[in-house]
């Protein structure tokens, strides 16, 4: 199915340019997938996030995630994440983050593992949202956030 992202406006042009001009590009490289969210039963697209496998330096994470884990921690990188300004201000960001970390937590469930979730967090707004949901600013990074698998599924209730 080809999905129409010419009318996506998240009111950041930097997250439309990124899902016009880069997430087919990373798909076929196989950098990280992008997950679509469709305006009814048109091709238009309303909502997206990448997720990406990532790998995490100890010294880099809180200590509550790099303690005891290899120098390497894994993890999955939630690279983008947006709305379209349609659906901004009516709770669809905690949904779409929702749908996210449960992705993450099956596959990590069913392939390889992963310690801890990363995000960037671009705005204030997406900082408050991840904090929300118990993400933790990176020592030195208060732009980067993580969040421990175990966390997440707690947050949403689930037993991993």
């Amino acid at each position: 199915m080809v999905h129409d992202t010419a009318r996506f406006d998240n009111q950041a042009s930097d997250l439309d340019a990124w899902l016009r001009d880069s997430a087919a590009t990373a798909i076929r490289a196989r950098v990280s997938q992008t997950f679509v969210w469709l305006r009814g039963n048109s091709h238009d697209v309303v909502a997206f996030y990448a997720l990406s496998a990532h790998a995490v330096p100890r010294a880099e994470a809180p200590s509550r995630i790099g303690r005891g884990v290899p120098d390497f921690i894994p993890a999955a990188l939630l690279v983008k994440l947006a709305l379209d300004r349609t659906l901004q201000g009516k709770g669809y960001g905690e949904v779409l983050l929702v749908d996210a970390l449960e992705r993450i937590l099956h596959a990590s469930d069913q392939g390889p593992a992963v310690r801890a979730i990363v995000v960037d967090a671009a705005t204030d707004a997406g900082r408050a949202l991840y904090t929300k949901f118990g993400f933790i600013a990176a020592p030195g990074r208060p732009d980067r956030m993580l969040l421990r698998a175990e966390t997440a599924a707690k947050v949403l209730g689930q037993a991993h």
